[in-house]
């Protein structure tokens, strides 16, 4: 049986903090498509949206067995307006 890698707090992490660095810098960047989307936590976003960079993190950290840096370039493909 393969093993996953664990991501220990992940949101505390150097990897982590240059991750939402990249996520910032692409949130800012006009050149991708990074609006708000839906999300069901009322609690945590009352007006049901959620933030580009909050979206990606915590799909980040509940995933651990993605590179997150393969993760960003995929992003960065998906995002970018045409």
């Amino acid at each position: 049986m393969p093993t996953l890698k664990k991501r220990v707090k992940f949101f505390d992490s150097s990897e982590g903090a240059e991750v939402k660095q990249t996520l910032t810098v692409m949130a800012t960047d006009i050149r991708y498509n990074t609006g708000t989307s839906y999300s069901a936590n009322a609690e945590r976003y009352p007006n049901n949206r959620i933030p580009f960079v909050d979206k990606h993190m915590n799909y980040l950290n509940d995933h651990p067995g993605i590179d997150p840096y393969h993760y960003i370039a995929n992003l960065r493909l998906m995002t970018k307006i045409r």
